[in-house]
């Protein structure tokens, strides 16, 4: 079974640790033949002080001539240009319309932030000791749902409960409820899932999304997809395999691959 990645980060976003071409030369060696470059789109000038987190400006238009370079380069492989577009709610003030992204083959969307705080980050994770779980991870899901059902132009949500990365649950009890409200948003808005591996290598232990969250998700008849999320080129085919049979676990028979161009194809899973 052919192996994809749909979530990979490389230099030009600031907080990772190998070039975009050692990235897609990993993948290559690695045998990935559909890998989508997903770099963090810039965030508002209101959020600068978290400019670690996302790509600058300044660097999106030799982001995207790098991506067409490469993908000329590795004939043999589907690379996508793709990026992660945070979810900012009220204090989305970047100028989004359906076509800033009509150049990209897959957008990624994420909610990082609630409420002004980056929540997922190891230089933020203090005030985890000072909050309640289940009001922040209500708050998450509200955020989740409203970007899922959003106009804003995503394709696969990623990683729908990167809430949980530092091991900080609600209540069992309170979970069944969050999940159905999150499937029924990934519906409303003609969403894809990704099951993101990363999620295993932090400390919950577990991927993104959990195995409940998944079934919610395949029940509902989301497409799910498949990302590493690597940051570093060692990271970049980890737990794909292991992946697929997670999503079969969940019920899944077939993977989606976005496409070069859009659009999508289902892959069996063997």
């Amino acid at each position: 079974m052919e192996l994809i990645t749909m979530h990979t980060h490389s230099t030009f976003c600031g907080h990772a640790f190998n070039t975009l071409e050692e990235m897609v030369e990993a993948a290559s060696q690695a045998g990935i033949t559909a890998m989508a470059a997903t770099e963090h789109f810039p965030l508002s000038p209101a959020f600068k002080e978290y400019s670690f987190a996302s790509m600058p400006m300044s660097k999106l238009h030799d982001y995207a001539a790098a991506v067409r370079d490469v993908r000329g380069r590795y004939p043999h492989m589907q690379i996508l240009l793709g990026c992660e577009l945070d979810w900012l709610g009220e204090n989305e003030d970047r100028g989004i319309t359906p076509d800033s992204f009509a150049d990209y083959d897959i957008v990624l969307g994420s909610v990082h932030f609630i409420d002004g705080w980056l929540f997922n980050s190891s230089r933020c994770k203090d005030r985890w000791t000072d909050i309640d779980p289940d009001e922040i991870w209500e708050r998450y899901v509200d955020l989740w749902c409203e970007a899922a059902a959003s106009a804003m132009p995503y394709t696969v949500m990623a990683h729908p409960d990167v809430i949980k990365k530092f091991g900080y649950y609600p209540k069992r009890a309170k979970l069944s409820g969050m999940y159905d409200r999150m499937a029924e948003a990934a519906v409303a808005g003609g969403r894809m899932v990704e099951v993101n591996t990363s999620g295993k290598f932090t400390a919950c232990g577990e991927y993104y999304p959990s195995l409940d969250l998944l079934k919610r998700f395949q029940q509902a008849g989301v497409k799910c997809t498949v990302g590493t999320d690597a940051h570093r080129a060692e990271h970049i085919a980890r737990n794909i395999r292991e992946a697929y049979a997670f999503m079969h676990e969940a019920g899944y028979r077939e993977v989606a691959v976005p496409l070069v161009g859009g659009g999508v194809r289902m892959m069996p899973i063997e």
